[in-house]
């Protein structure tokens, strides 16, 4: 049966993709490599295994294709291209014009047409940002100047990449016909552009946000899916790549506040269809076609490897950066990868690049990608030494990159409760939350916001855990709050993470996935409980705040330490005599920010009693606050509401 040929091969494909990117994993190569491998072992070229019908994947390639083209749309970012500016706007362009020019001689010695040349010019002129990234990320040097200089050419060959997607199709037609043919490509593309733009900022977020409402996260991925994959087909139905279609629906997308949520749905999936489009790119590749233009890939990996560094580090030296910080971000970019497949291919397609010209391409890519991970990666001792110099610290701005901002995760009442002792000594902080209200509501506060899940890394990384000073994760499901507090930890080791836990048993369980220390809201509800309880029966005052403060030795979370000496916390009431006090809210008056106690309880003049009163709650003169503190925080809050307090107050 037809079904279970192509199941067969759809576990072959899997199996060789587990393989290759195990093997790729321990010898500390990019996954790419061993997709890439695992492909040439299967495909119809090679001995042993192979698949009965290669052509059926390609679909799934394409597939791979737009939700790559996707992901880089959606996390395309304007401000860090900015940051780079005169490098990636004015330089990468440059950069590109010269090596696709280098290739014109090169491809008259191969015997290539000019046509042909300029196409694998531009092929190899693009760099792998996966790749990259990726090793940039295993250094920690993402955040460096170079690591922010080679993002910014990145992005800008981003650009580029769907830029010639719209121009190859148009070189396809006849030499009196190509001018027209890409005019008419251009047109297409900015008549497509213009409602695509208004859909963006008019229907998608308001879309968007009606879906989020929803909290259903399968609802949210299939729209993101629809929105990359009809896009795509748009753009495919008018004559135009499929590619630019998955690069403008990921635009459309990073215009909402939903983005990285999207995103993080997505990347899963990206990651599997990717994997595929990369071994049907190694099941292509002939080895006997790849050794007979053997002249052809060592001409072309000299002019990646050699040719590409000497135009990099003229071109980011020439943009004012040091020559440590041009000859580092130079040797990240001497190789090509995903985009230089997607160019060729396109260029195949459409009949304008010859199938060795392409094999040479696809294992010029491989070639490099291996040489760049012992290049770039492991950055020469002796190069620095050379240079005498290392390269300056990024410049911060304190707008930019606050010295230390709070991350909340879960934006409840509990959440709103730490935002507001943070708004009162002005500390910076970023709320994350699957509530699009929730994460407005702290937009409106001028807070930071990002709405996704806190457990996923991506989102996490977007909300700066790797600059943040302190987490607190209020999050009221148990299962969330540890995947956050995981995720967390596996980010940032010294990070301080505060969490908050129901339940007993899963102290130990949040303890271990790396919570500095664990909250109880229950424990304080069960003292406050025992305490009226106590209250009610007549037993003496002192008596029971004797047994309160015993039993908070059982409670680790309802245990403070002041400086060295251990203190425990007390329980006492205080009577409000300041007037300047009465008629003002509890937040109005930052009475617990000031003093550092919890307020359990307010008891009026009249006897009435208010339990674990809100930051709205109104004091008046004569209440009588139920405090829990230290003895310094209690002797602080009876300064404040006695008549030392207040200047105007005679007695």
């Amino acid at each position: 049966m037809p079904e279970t040929g192509f199941f067969t091969d759809l576990g072959l494909l899997f199996l060789a993709a587990l393989g290759g990117g195990l093997l790729a994993h321990w010898l500390r190569q990019p996954l790419i490599v061993g997709y890439i491998l695992a492909g040439v072992l299967i495909g119809p070229f090679t001995p042993g295994p192979t698949l009965s019908d290669p052509h059926t994947f390609q679909l799934f390639a394409e597939i791979g294709v737009v939700l790559l083209m996707f992901s880089i749309g959606v996390e395309f970012s304007l401000e860090e291209l900015l940051q780079v500016r005169k490098v990636a706007l004015l330089g990468a362009p440059v950069g590109i014009a010269l090596i696709v020019f280098l290739t014109i001689p090169l491809g008259k010695l191969l015997g290539w047409t000019i046509a042909q040349s300029l196409l694998v010019g531009a092929a190899i002129s693009v760099a792998s940002t996966m790749v990259l990234l990726k090793f940039l990320l295993e250094r920690g040097e993402l955040a460096t100047l170079h690591g922010r200089v080679v993002v910014g050419i990145t992005l800008a060959e981003d650009l580029a990449v769907v830029a010639m997607t719209v121009l190859i199709p148009a070189l396809a037609s006849p030499g009196e016909t190509r001018v027209a043919a890409l005019g008419r490509s251009f047109l297409q593309a900015l008549v497509l552009l213009g409602p695509l733009l208004w859909l963006a900022r008019r229907v998608v977020p308001r879309f968007l946000a009606k879906v989020a409402h929803t909290r259903s996260m399968e609802l949210f991925l299939l729209v993101a899916l629809s929105i990359a994959i009809g896009t795509a087909a748009l753009t495919a139905s008018l004559g135009l790549s499929i590619a630019l279609g998955a690069f403008l629906a990921g635009l459309i997308i990073s215009e909402s506040e939903f983005a990285h949520e999207a995103l993080a749905r997505v990347l899963p999936i990206r990651d599997i269809f990717v994997a595929i489009f990369f071994i049907s790119v190694g099941t292509l590749i002939r080895p006997a076609s790849v050794l007979s233009e053997l002249p052809a890939v060592v001409a072309l990996v000299l002019l990646v490897v050699a040719g590409k560094f000497a135009v990099w580090a003229l071109v980011i030296r020439g943009a004012g950066y040091p020559a440590f910080t041009a000859v580092t971000a130079a040797l990240g970019l001497t190789q090509i990868g995903e985009f230089s497949y997607i160019l060729a291919g396109v260029a195949r397609d459409h009949g304008l690049l010859t199938r060795t010209i392409y094999d040479a391409v696809l294992a010029t890519s491989l070639i490099t990608i291996l040489l760049n991970a012992l290049i770039f990666r492991r950055t020469p001792a002796w190069l620095e030494r050379l240079l005498s110099r290392k390269e300056p610290p990024p410049p911060t701005s304190p707008a930019v990159l606050p010295e230390g901002h709070v991350i909340i995760c879960g934006f409840g009442r509990v959440g709103r409760e730490v935002a507001d002792a943070l708004d009162a000594f002005h500390v910076p902080y970023t709320v994350v939350d699957l509530d699009p209200e929730a994460t407005r509501a702290a937009l409106g506060r001028g807070a930071g916001s990002v709405f996704g899940d806190a457990g996923k890394e991506l989102i996490l990384q977007h909300a700066g855990v790797g600059r943040a000073r302190l987490a607190v994760v209020a999050i009221p499901e148990f299962e969330a709050v540890r995947r956050c507090v995981a995720t967390m930890r596996g980010i940032r080791g010294d990070l301080p993470i505060l969490a908050r836990v129901h339940q007993q048993r899963h102290r130990a369980t949040l303890g271990e996935a790396g919570a500095t220390e664990v909250i109880q809201p229950e424990v304080e509800a069960a003292l406050t409980i025992v305490r009226h309880s106590l209250d009610l029966l007549g037993v003496d005052h002192r008596l029971a705040r004797r047994y309160l403060e015993g039993a908070r030795a059982y409670w680790p979370e309802a245990m403070r330490t002041e400086g060295m000496s251990g203190e425990a916390l007390q329980a006492q009431e205080v009577d409000i005599r300041s007037r300047a006090l009465g008629g003002q809210s509890i937040e109005q008056t930052h009475i617990r920010e000031r003093s550092g106690v919890a307020i359990v309880s307010i008891t009026r003049a009249d006897g009435h009693e208010i339990v674990n009163p809100r930051s709205d709650e109104r004091l008046q003169a004569g209440d009588r606050l139920l405090a829990i503190g230290s003895k310094e925080q209690l002797d602080l809050l009876r300064h404040i509401c006695g008549a030392e307090g207040d200047p105007d107050y005679p007695g």
